[in-house]
């Protein structure tokens, strides 16, 4: 279904404006799937995206400021994050030795065990999307990528 089905606009006033709208509406289609894709396992889309970071970095502690960069929601609040996920038993949040200001956080066994769950729904949902392998996938991370690039924040 095209954009104006889906939102029930008929027109757009340009080709550019149907274009961010069109972004912003499948953000959010993918979001709210990723959600119901997560929900079984206790998670929101923010606590997976700090686990998968952690992940990416183990067995190297990550510090919150850190994650915070890392995180595809700059607005999220990495801290309370990781203290949900720390009451979770999925991370463990140490005081960092070089920096006692510093907290050091670390994904543990359990963390590491659900994402390998989550890793295999995911392969599974992202099935849907198999016709946008290999090259037609590069182009369109190419198109988004020079779109964010040209982009300015006011």
């Amino acid at each position: 279904m095209n954009i104006e089905e889906e939102i029930k606009q008929a027109q757009f006033k340009s080709p550019l404006h149907r274009l961010i709208v069109n972004l912003m509406y499948t953000n959010n289609w993918l979001c709210d799937s990723q959600m119901r894709l997560l929900k079984p396992f206790g998670l929101t889309v923010p606590q997976y995206n700090v686990l998968r970071i952690l992940r990416g970095q183990h067995p190297q502690p990550v510090k919150i400021n850190d994650i915070t960069e890392r995180m595809m929601d700059k607005m999220s609040n990495a801290s309370r994050l990781v203290d949900k996920l720390v009451s979770k038993k999925l991370v463990l949040r140490t005081e960092c030795p070089s920096d006692r200001r510093a907290v050091d956080v670390l994904i543990d066994e359990k963390g590491l065990a659900l994402l390998k769950k989550i890793d295999e729904a995911q392969d599974h949902w992202e099935v849907q999307f198999k016709a946008y392998e290999g090259q037609k996938a590069d182009e369109l991370n190419d198109l988004l990528n020079e779109f964010r690039n040209v982009a300015t924040d006011d």
